[in-house]
């Protein structure tokens, strides 16, 4: 088993250090070398993954009346033609980007045909970059979010026009 075995107690003082370290700093991975040794400790949240990950939007979309920020209470006749509209959540809690840098044009815009894998927006969360994908295939029909605002966990981002 190596010297692993010889000094159980100094190696297992060393890794509650570490993750401490990790936890009192945010870090979402620490890698440390020494004499010959290596050791990466990595967190596996998905929200705190080192490279972009792209998220699907989840078929069936939220009804008016359970979404966050829905006006539920509004015009029902609003409400009806909203029935037919797939909402695109936030998987996650972050800030919601257009586009892939400020300078670049939006990803979309209202109006845009747009199939299951297109990317709609990005939500970085824990300097992540998180790509979101429409989940449905339509034409995007409103954008509910304005750019560069915090969203919400399962908040409606965009509706889309299934077809």
């Amino acid at each position: 088993m190596g010297c692993f075995a010889m000094d159980l107690p100094k190696y297992v003082k060393e890794l509650k250090g570490l993750l401490d370290l990790m936890k009192s700093h945010d870090l979402a991975e620490v890698e440390l070398e020494e004499e010959g040794q290596k050791i990466r400790l990595r967190k596996t949240e998905p929200h705190l993954s080192a490279a972009p990950v792209t998220i699907q939007g989840a078929l069936p979309a939220l009804s008016s009346a359970a979404a966050p920020g829905s006006d539920a209470g509004g015009d029902p006749e609003a409400a009806e033609e909203d029935d037919d509209l797939y909402k695109v959540p936030s998987p996650l809690v972050g800030s919601f980007y257009r586009s892939p840098s400020p300078e670049a044009d939006p990803f979309v815009i209202e109006g845009d045909r747009v199939d299951e894998d297109t990317v709609l927006c990005i939500v970085e969360a824990m300097k992540v970059m998180n790509e979101i994908t429409a989940g449905a295939s339509g034409v995007v029909r409103e954008i509910l979010v304005e750019n560069g605002s915090a969203v919400e966990f399962d908040q409606p981002l965009f509706k889309i026009e299934i077809s």
